[in-house]
């Protein structure tokens, strides 16, 4: 695999031992999850667009977080709804979606 123009990380409370649990699970982040592997599909962005779940952030105040790099752009209180903005903005058009930053 070559390496991805963009690397996105949810965090989806995962754990390595029990269930998943946490502050970003209990805001729907496995559907903003999903809502990004739709959208890499449908743009046909696989190989240049890689995803990944995450574990803590340790800033669940603002959670749902989601992280992109290689720009190390952190994203907060991001909602299944967001996810197309946020591949419309950054990940095809460079432009950082400054309401959601942190």
């Amino acid at each position: 695999m070559e390496k991805p123009n963009h690397h996105i990380f949810v965090c989806s409370s995962s754990r390595i031992n029990g269930p998943q649990q946490g502050v970003c699970m209990k805001k729907d982040s496995i559907q903003i999850l999903a809502n990004f592997m739709e959208e890499i599909e449908d743009r046909d962005l696989e190989g240049e667009v890689m995803l990944t779940n995450t574990g803590c952030f340790a800033n669940c105040e603002k959670g749902p977080i989601v992280v992109v790099y290689p720009e190390g752009v952190w994203y907060g209180k991001v909602t299944s709804g967001d996810v197309e903005e946020i591949m419309d903005s950054h990940i095809e058009n460079g432009g950082v979606v400054e309401r959601l930053k942190i």
